[in-house]
């Protein structure tokens, strides 16, 4: 039930190919679709948009979600001392 509930507010707000691209986005990135949507679905609610969304303006959507979702990574060195002394050299 809410999943016809969300294709519905969808199929208003945006038009044929944004929807294309949108539906393609979901087969490669379930959770970036998913974040997409209900974005989409929070504007609708509050009246945000005007008209329907282009496939242009999905585009700019899908930077301000993965610029908000975007993973900082760190990566540590754990260097260990190696009981090496060149004193035994000499």
């Amino acid at each position: 039930r809410e999943a016809e509930i969300r294709n519905t507010i969808l199929a208003q707000v945006l038009d044929q190919a944004a929807r294309a691209r949108l539906s393609n986005l979901a087969l490669v990135k379930p959770d970036k679709a998913k974040a997409v949507e209900n974005y989409l679905i929070q504007m609708a609610r509050f009246g945000q948009l005007a008209g329907k969304v282009s496939e242009q303006g999905l585009i700019e959507i899908l930077e301000k979600v993965s610029q908000q979702t975007e993973k900082k990574t760190t990566v540590k060195f754990n260097r260990r001392k190696v009981l090496d002394s060149d004193e035994d050299d000499y």
